[in-house]
């Protein structure tokens, strides 16, 4: 893959948010992207409608397909079809994901397994659609879109999402070293906690076990009803959440096997950058020391 050549891109969870940013900046920068959201004949309609107004505005390649990241025939679906229509397909971008508040206890497992079927499992299957054809390729990408609360100072009462998150971000990582040998690359896209520009605390989950959350609001609920003020007020008022966007961009434009593992977008500078460096440079170190030395990219550490 060079870096002058236009590519075909699947990006996850593309109705909203990141996700919406981001088909539309890459599709700019002359690629074919296919925008991936559910219910684009019912509920993302006015989504979908949007993609082919802007699409057919700006003169790009941008295509909305249905596609259910908890439905393996749905992630093998939508796979399937931008391999019909383009005959490869050359990066996934998973975005696809879900953020819930409130005490941790007062969530359901049966809420955290759906929390964590969206935000790891969906890029699992996504995963297992498309990886056969990028490995026959010999080349393609993997954009992972993660969370500085993985390795920052995180607040409390997001806990099943930063789990989620955690787990997505373990996920990556364990997929770079084994898909390297495939020519495939793998980056994470690490965002801070932008409070403005998606819909993530607008659209948040709530625990479903209202009895044990109430037990919380004598000595939490002030705090947990101004978390999103706490966290935006750490953010500068010029802090733009397309950078995230175009952050994608500039990964698609290094040449391949050069790209860093990690692209940190924190305007809230909360240690995640700090932290991740040591521990991918130690994870780097390991993979020397056990003599797995071509499973490391130039940009596997700092």
């Amino acid at each position: 893959m060079t870096t002058d050549t236009p590519r075909t891109i699947l990006v996850t969870g593309a109705s909203s948010g990141f996700g919406a940013l981001t088909v539309r900046a890459l599709a700019d920068a002359g690629h074919t992207v296919y925008a991936g959201m559910r219910h684009t004949a019912g509920r993302n309609a006015p989504a979908v409608a949007a993609l082919e107004r802007y699409a057919a505005g700006h003169g790009v390649s941008l295509h909305a397909v249905d596609l259910d990241v908890t439905s393996q025939d749905g992630a093998d679906t939508a796979v399937a079809r931008v391999l019909a229509e383009q005959g490869r397909l050359d990066v996934v971008v998973h975005n696809a994901g879900h953020m819930v508040t409130g005490p941790a206890e007062a969530f359901t497992p049966e809420q955290l397994a759906d929390l964590y079927d969206v935000n790891v499992l969906g890029a699992q299957r996504v995963n297992r659609a498309a990886l056969p054809a990028l490995r026959e390729q010999g080349a393609g990408l993997l954009v992972w879109i993660g969370s500085s609360s993985t390795r920052g100072g995180c607040p409390p009462f997001l806990g099943p999402y930063f789990a989620a998150k955690a787990a997505m971000d373990a996920l990556a990582v364990s997929y770079a070293g084994e898909l390297v040998r495939f020519g495939i690359d793998t980056a994470i896209v690490v965002p801070g906690a932008f409070t403005s520009g998606t819909n993530h605390f607008l659209h948040a989950g709530t625990p479903a076990d209202t009895g044990r959350a109430n037990a919380y609001d004598e000595r939490y609920g002030a705090l947990l009803a101004g978390l999103d003020e706490r966290l935006a007020a750490l953010v500068p008022p010029d802090a733009d959440v397309a950078e995230v966007a175009r952050a994608v961009v500039r990964l698609m434009a290094l040449p391949a096997g050069r790209r860093p593992l990690r692209t940190h977008v924190d305007p809230s500078r909360d240690g995640s950058e700090v932290v991740s460096a040591v521990a991918d440079r130690v994870r780097a170190d390991f993979f020397r020391r056990v003599g797995l030395d071509d499973l490391l990219t130039t940009g596997s550490s700092l």
